[in-house]
């Protein structure tokens, strides 16, 4: 398993050639400022709480700060395993190509797939939610907004990194101060007390209040550890972070710290805040904001989440064509697309790939997606097992002594992530499962009759060779 750590120059010497014949390489332009801005983008915090949490919301009612804060600690493990696994292998592949490394071809195969059904469906779906943001000021139909977002974010995607970090950067602070203000107004307007927390409880039909189980939290964890999911970006942005080895690892702690306490804190108070448990199920934080404060304050917000999901828009791109050119390094495809999803711009950036992120997702918004939260969940939670096992991996032979940053309590810890994530993929609806396994079971084929007869030559996972160091 390990002939697939080999330098980019060793293992692809045909591939996106520069004029002295070796292959391009992400340029490394980026400190742990500049990663962690990006990274934090992606989670969007601001996005993810007012277009993701509603829908907790409407099934969780009181149960959903639990349910996230719940998440929140599955996923200090999942971050551990992230941290020593990006370190040992900082690729621009993230997922698949540490997977691939530690647990073999074929598995870092399924894990691209997965990552690619994250990457691809969730920049449209969140982007779809910019139409309600811009209401205050301007109506627009969703998928014609959300089209427009996902152009923009390709435009954007096409500019050097560095510029991208700072731009990012600035939407942050606003989606920061739009959580900010969320939270302030529902502790002033609090209607319950800190128990809520824990009462369970969820508006049912004509009325009733309904009982929230213990399943359904665990059926809502796959949501609450899509929510804090962008954490896993710094990773993806491993190729172009200055010193790896360390920064890595600190960008991927620091930001799941910071996106936690950035979405959690607000949903408390949420909770805490809502005239009544109608209102909370319901979900719209937009309305709440206004009822306790004003209509211009409620514009405020909104705009400011508008700009939030731009942004997240922005990082997406950015982090999903990085997943793509790295496949296309690694020789996922026939050679001619192999070749242009490589190739890289003026600017440093990988323009194809990212074009061909940005141009499909903007295609997306006019599809119906309404299941594909539930796709996505189960995604995310399947990917995060994988990397789990590989993590359990990381210290057989030369991994062993290899510099990187390690993970306290190994092997339990990801024995024990391996447990939990399982039984919380048992939970979810059979719908979901059936769809992200029939694809699974479409990338499999594609492995058995394209990738594996063409093991010399095909799906060739490398790293660069300076990371290696």
């Amino acid at each position: 398993m390990t002939d697939t750590l080999r330098p980019v120059e060793q293992a692809l010497p045909e591939a996106a050639p520069t004029a002295s014949g070796s292959p391009q390489k992400l340029k490394r332009s980026i400190g742990i400022v500049g990663g962690t801005l990006l990274t934090l983008s992606c989670v969007t915090p601001a996005s993810t709480l007012f277009v993701v949490v509603p829908d907790l919301f409407s099934s969780l009612g009181t149960a959903t700060a639990l349910t996230i804060a719940i998440g929140s600690l599955l996923c200090i493990a999942v971050a551990f395993c992230y941290s020593e696994l990006g370190t040992l292998i900082p690729s621009a592949g993230g997922e698949y190509a540490m997977v691939s490394t530690m647990a073999g071809r074929l598995a870092g195969w399924l894990v691209f797939v997965l990552s690619l059904l994250v990457v691809m469906i969730v920049p449209p779906v969140i982007a779809m939610g910019t139409a309600d943001y811009l209401a205050p000021i301007v109506h627009l139909n969703p998928s014609m907004a959300g089209a427009g977002v996902m152009l923009l974010a390709t435009l954007a995607g096409l500019l050097d990194l560095r510029a991208n970090a700072w731009i990012t950067g600035v939407f942050l602070v606003l989606e920061v101060i739009a959580a900010a203000v969320v939270a302030v107004l529902g502790f002033t307007h609090s209607q319950r007390g800190v128990g809520s927390l824990t009462s369970m409880q969820v508006a049912g039909s004509g009325g009733h209040t309904d009982t929230v189980t213990a399943m359904l939290v665990v059926s809502g964890l796959a949501i609450a550890l899509f929510i804090t999911q962008g954490f896993s970006t710094a990773v993806y942005l491993s190729e172009e972070l200055e010193d790896p080895r360390r920064n890595v690892a600190r960008t991927v702690l620091a930001t799941l710290a910071i996106s936690t306490v950035i979405i959690l804190v607000p949903v408390v108070a949420i909770t805490m805040g809502a005239s009544d448990l109608s209102t909370l199920t319901g979900g719209d934080i937009s309305s709440m904001v206004t009822a306790w404060s004003n209509s211009a304050v409620g514009t405020f917000v909104s705009l400011c989440v508008a700009l939030a999901i731009i942004n997240a828009g922005i990082v997406m791109v950015i982090q999903n064509s990085r997943v793509l050119f790295a496949s296309a390094r690694d020789k996922a495809w026939p050679e001619s697309i192999n070749q242009g999803l490589s190739r890289l711009g003026r600017f440093g950036s990988p323009w194809v790939a990212t074009l061909v992120v940005g141009v499909p997702g903007a295609l997306l918004c006019f599809v119906n997606l309404d299941t594909l939260y539930g796709v996505t969940g189960v995604s995310v939670t399947a990917m995060y097992l994988l990397v789990a096992v590989a993590a359990l991996l990381a210290r057989r032979g030369q991994h062993r002594h290899t510099p990187a940053w390690r993970m306290p309590l190994w092997p339990a810890m990801p024995v024990l992530l391996i447990a939990v994530l399982a039984y919380i993929l048992s939970q979810q609806e059979m719908t979901y499962l059936l769809w992200t396994g029939g694809i699974t079971a479409v990338a499999t084929l594609y492995w058995a009759f394209y990738l594996r007869p063409r093991r010399e030559t095909r799906w060739l996972v490398s790293i660069p060779e300076d990371a290696q160091a």
